[in-house]
């Protein structure tokens, strides 16, 4: 059930109507908010419920079993990580793991390991990489004494699986969100038009930016001979970059604003991260709720910063490695997180971000350098094989050929930049123009307004969600 979609707009006029009806009812709420996510969720295909009804009852029982035999918490930890990364590894990357063994060993015909597989478990189920991250990230918290574990399946099934975040995130972990399900918040006009604001920037940025980008990306990618034009490659790496940023963040935003609409606070899972002056800075921007996940529960258990300064940069790879391995099983996103840990191991190297924060104008180098940085992984992450990648970007680096972007993917590029820049203008406006309350009120409301109205007549082709597929 896709949030641009007629079907999730009955969904949540039904949902917020009886969860008004049901009031302060504790108890009636987390069972409708779990039977309304469950729902959500099997929209897709309902045959999936039953992969992460199983993967919650196994961390609901391993966390409860921690606490009653703490001597043998290990292996409670132990099955709820087979269960989860097993889950994940069967559903995600068997086919991926077949075909490379298959190369390896030359197997074809019926011996084939791939040809073998069941197709069920060849089709990746709707956000699996994402409540496996949260579901575990509970159990390792128990584990670690962070966190107590409830003895209420319906308030774990109601983390688990809230609607808004089930399928691409933010990864809310569950020492914000448990505590929160236990209470019931009443939503202020503040709240409401919080929430509001959220979810039509989310719209904006999916349906007006990345969904008339996409086409563009999508003809540049699928086309059988690389087009020989630097200007056109790193046209398109930009475009590209916007698309993804605008699908993935705006995403993040609608389920932020149905969140505060449900009285409910979900992490910043975006802020800015084009405008990055440094690698390390670029992934406290992007993808926060799981770059944070990486860090705590990979990233510092291997040692993080500690140690040698070979284990330090080793601990950086294999934490990025994974990172790319979890958005896809394709070498097109290992390289990708291999770039990055490469681009990032230098950066630790030469410390050169140091030398370019003296002034405003070698801020902007450094963040054209990050920028260009970030464009060319971009590359390898959007193409169908790394060949096609290594292609492009010589192509990119050959500085030949003309412009062949044309004025609407420019003119859609520029006013990306503006929009996505909004809320510090906003900010600097507010700051600056001492504007009375009601004046500013009614301004904002004749913006959104405006917004809407773009939204409605300035939509591109409607699209799944990018990370739908992760």
């Amino acid at each position: 059930m896709l949030f641009n979609s007629l079907i999730f707009v009955v969904f949540a006029i039904v949902y917020f109507l009886v969860s008004k009806l049901i009031g302060n009812q504790l108890k009636g709420r987390l069972f409708w908010l779990t039977a309304m996510s469950f729902f959500f969720y099997g929209w897709w295909d309902w045959r999936f419920l039953f992969l992460i009804i199983f993967s919650g009852l196994v961390d609901f029982s391993a966390a409860i079993g921690m606490r009653r035999w703490e001597k043998h918490g290990k292996i409670f930890l132990v099955l709820s990580m087979i269960a989860n990364i097993g889950s994940l590894s069967i559903f995600k990357y068997s086919g991926f793991i077949a075909e490379n063994i298959d190369l390896l060993l030359g197997l074809s015909g019926q011996y084939s390991l791939v040809k073998n597989i069941p197709e069920f478990f060849l089709v990746t189920p709707v956000g699996i990489s994402f409540y496996t991250f949260q579901s575990l990230s509970y159990t390792i918290d128990v584990y670690k004494k962070r966190l107590e574990p409830t003895r209420n399946i319906l308030h774990f099934f109601a983390f688990l699986s809230m609607f808004p975040q089930l399928v691409a995130g933010p990864i809310v972990r569950a020492k914000i969100m448990l505590p929160q399900l236990l209470k019931i918040n009443p939503v202020s006009r503040e709240g409401m038009w919080t929430g509001f604001r959220f979810i039509v920037k989310g719209f904006f940025k999916k349906m007006v930016i990345a969904d008339n980008l996409a086409p563009i990306v999508v003809a540049a990618f699928g086309q059988p001979e690389i087009t020989q034009s630097s200007l056109y490659w790193w046209g398109i790496s930009i475009a590209f970059a916007f698309q993804i940023y605008c699908d993935f963040a705006g995403y993040s935003d609608i389920a932020r604003g149905l969140a505060k609409w449900m009285g409910y606070e979900f992490p910043d899972n975006f802020n800015h991260p084009y405008i990055s002056t440094s690698l390390r800075e670029f992934w406290t921007r992007w993808h926060i709720t799981l770059s944070t996940w990486f860090r705590d529960y990979v990233y510092i258990p291997l040692g993080g910063n500690k140690g040698s300064k070979f284990r330090q940069h080793l601990n950086l790879w294999v934490t990025m490695i994974l990172s790319g391995f979890w958005h896809g099983a394709e070498w097109t996103y290992i390289v990708w997180g291999a770039l990055h840990a490469f681009f990032q191991s230098f950066e630790r190297v030469t410390n050169w971000p140091s030398y370019l924060l003296k002034n405003k104008f070698l801020q902007a180098i450094s963040c054209l350098f990050v920028m260009a940085q970030v464009l060319v992984a971009w590359v390898f992450f959007r193409a169908e094989s790394i060949l096609q990648a290594w292609e492009i970007v010589k192509t990119m680096f050959a500085f030949t050929g003309s412009l062949q972007l044309g004025w609407g993917l420019s003119g859609t590029i520029l006013i990306s930049i503006m929009i996505l820049n909004e809320t510090i203008v906003a900010s600097r406006i507010k700051e600056k123009i001492k504007w009375e309350k009601p004046i500013w009120a009614w301004s904002e409301m004749i913006f959104y307004a405006m917004v809407i109205a773009t939204i409605i007549f300035f939509r591109g082709e409607g699209s799944e969600f990018i990370y739908f597929q992760f």
